[in-house]
């Protein structure tokens, strides 16, 4: 049962009464704020602006406040995990752990810490756009709602692009229900990353060795300024 304020916002924004982003925005942190854990499936797709192109899926998990588990398993096992304190990526077929801590990694993911109480977009974003597919090409290339239901709001980084990793602008995409369906990060040099979430759960129990990092005997650790691009 929907109770308060939240359960307020989540009516309007299904009767289409929230669309502008900013009661977007505000609707789909208030999803997320009360939520302690949380678990989806999720598919990656990385294009690199030159015809090349990465398709990647798994889980993720997310615990408050501002945990979460990248479980890759598709084409090969991956994992990306933050810990509260480093983020991690491990790719066991290579036998080597990367460590950097959160302050020094400027990927992406680490903003959606929102989905684990950790941030929020007004910090992260200087305007929140509504995409209005059509209004021009740029504007519409993989910012068409994939349901006619959803809502997609673009993000432009309050930091520059030589701080914020080349990012130029991030796409997210809610339903009705506020829930996150997708995120597309653009970069400079047309690269594109593409993230997309379904079977959400919401407060369920996760093990809390989900967020510890586990690693094999003989498997080196090397500590890294930043993790952005070696997710690919």
């Amino acid at each position: 049962m929907l109770r308060g304020a939240f359960g307020l916002m989540l009516l309007l924004v299904a009767a289409g009464s929230f669309r502008d982003g900013e009661s977007i925005r505000r609707a789909l942190e208030a999803r997320y704020q009360h939520a302690r854990t949380l678990k989806a499936v999720f598919f990656e797709r990385y294009s690199d602006g030159h015809g090349g192109a990465i398709a990647e899926s798994g889980t993720v998990y997310f615990s408050r406040p501002g945990r979460m588990r990248w479980e890759y398993e598709s084409p090969e096992p991956k994992l990306f995990l933050v810990d509260g304190s480093n983020a991690w990526f491990y790719v066991p077929a290579d036998r080597t752990a990367s460590r950097a801590k959160m302050k020094e990694s400027s990927d992406w993911r680490t903003p959606l810490a929102l989905l684990a109480g950790k941030a929020d977009l007004s910090k992260l974003c200087r305007s929140l756009t509504v995409v209005a597919p059509g209004l021009s090409v740029a504007a519409a290339r993989s910012a068409e709602p994939l349901s006619p239901g959803n809502a997609v709001l673009r993000c432009a980084p309050r930091l520059d692009q030589d701080e914020s990793g080349g990012v130029k602008e991030v796409l997210f995409e809610v339903d009705s229900e506020a829930r996150l369906v997708r995120v597309v990060i653009r970069e400079a040099g047309n690269a594109e990353t593409e993230f997309r979430f379904s079977n959400w759960q919401e407060d369920i129990t996760i093990p809390e060795a989900k967020f510890h990092i586990q690693l094999p005997p003989g498997v080196a650790i090397v500590d890294e300024e930043s993790l952005a691009g070696q997710m690919r």
